[in-house]
């Protein structure tokens, strides 16, 4: 399949699954995974792909080839931008490869949250009070857990490994009634909790197996809302991609004006040179920012980035920004990192989309649902 070249013709997606000896099913997951990727034209409800399409997917199909899962690729693509050659690919996969033992070594030597209840009664058995930070520390020295067993951290977490299993178990602890909070992330073993450390090997094993099926309801709301940013990124990001191009223009300038950067102007299409917006960051226009905004789907090059860089300098500016709801090639990238005498930042497809969540632009409130916790100062005094 892979030696079948495609015409310029469109192709439906299930054509463009068997070119790849695809089920349906396969074929479905993945064009829908990175469907933001792909080119296409729409027919009704149908949606058909052309070469463009093709090459992007053979390119995810090498890496998915070299043991990168497709929420790998897909955060590598929106950090990075897509891989513009083969060399680029290559890299990405060395460098996979050697987190990969990395990230083996750290996770074959941490606790899992099984391990980590007895202890944290261990450590928690003096009676003594111990915030979260105390204990973390107090567990991690019973382990003899390296630095970088207790910073290590996925990609896409906010948060490291360890502390999330620490406060999963945690709760656990205090579901079970081992262990009570009893100020704001501040804890204390209870009468149970002590009993269960005297308890029989037996005994205290069926116990962690009943711990294990407790599930902390905040990591299932934080997960669950990672979940719907992706959704929503990716539906703001389809969007974008179908409006008129001036459209996208005010768009764009919209967004760095709710972003605090200034007031913003689109600028007149007969007298851009190649600049689409200004964001004047002062009243009187003394430091502008200028913008290029272009609506495409292939990959933007470093030759595209020079063109801008020479627009700016016809206006004698040091500020610009570079946005597209497509990918940055890593020449690009590249370039901007070594501009001597401008900042040009660049926003990709997937920064635009996350930009606009973040800032309540294209997107309206359904619905805000608050988080609360007991305020253990309420109830202090007499």
């Amino acid at each position: 399949m892979w030696g079948v070249s495609m015409t310029n013709k469109t192709i439906s997606q299930t054509e463009l699954s068997k070119r790849f000896g695809w089920t349906e099913s396969k074929g479905r997951q993945w064009i829908k995974k990175f469907q933001r990727y792909l080119p296409f034209e729409e027919t009704g409800i149908y949606k058909y792909y052309n070469e463009e399409a093709y090459e992007f997917l053979k390119k995810v199909k090498k890496l998915n080839d070299a043991h990168l899962s497709l929420n790998e690729i897909e955060h590598i693509f929106e950090e990075q931008g897509v891989p513009s050659s083969d060399n680029e690919i290559k890299r990405i996969i060395s460098e996979k490869n050697r987190l990969t033992l990395i990230e083996s070594k750290v996770l074959t030597t941490m606790p899992s949250s099984k391990d980590l209840v007895i202890p944290i009664l261990l450590v928690m058995s003096d009676e003594d009070l111990y915030i979260a930070t105390k204990l973390n520390e107090g567990v991690a020295n019973h382990f003899k857990l390296k630095e970088e067993q207790v910073n290590f951290s996925y990609p896409e977490s906010k948060e490291t490994v360890f502390v999330s299993r620490m406060r999963a178990t945690r709760f656990s602890l205090q579901k079970k009634g081992y262990i009570e909070e009893v100020g704001k992330h501040t804890y204390r073993i209870t009468k149970d909790g002590l009993d269960l450390l005297n308890e029989s090997e037996i005994e205290m094993q069926e116990e962690l197996e009943e711990l294990e099926q407790v599930v902390d309801p905040i990591k299932i709301i934080n997960e669950q809302l990672v979940e719907l940013d992706k959704y929503l990124i990716d539906k703001i990001l389809t969007e974008l991609q179908k409006v008129h191009w001036k459209r996208f223009e005010s768009i764009v300038v919209e967004l760095l004006t709710a972003m605090g950067y200034g007031d913003g102007e689109v600028t007149q299409s007969t007298n851009d040179e190649g600049l689409d917006g200004i964001i004047k960051e002062d009243k009187l226009g003394l430091d502008n920012i200028y913008v290029q905004a272009k609506r495409w789907i292939n990959t933007v090059g470093r030759p595209d980035i020079m063109a801008f860089v020479g627009a700016l300098e016809g206006r004698s500016a040091s500020k610009g920004v570079f946005i597209t709801t497509s990918s940055f090639s890593q020449g690009a990238n590249d370039y901007v990192k070594v501009l001597p005498y401008k900042k040009v930042i660049l926003i990709d497809g997937n920064k635009l989309a996350r930009y606009m969540l973040d800032y309540n632009v294209g997107v309206t409130i359904k619905r805000k649902v608050l988080i609360k916790e007991v305020d253990f100062t309420f109830f202090e005094g007499e």
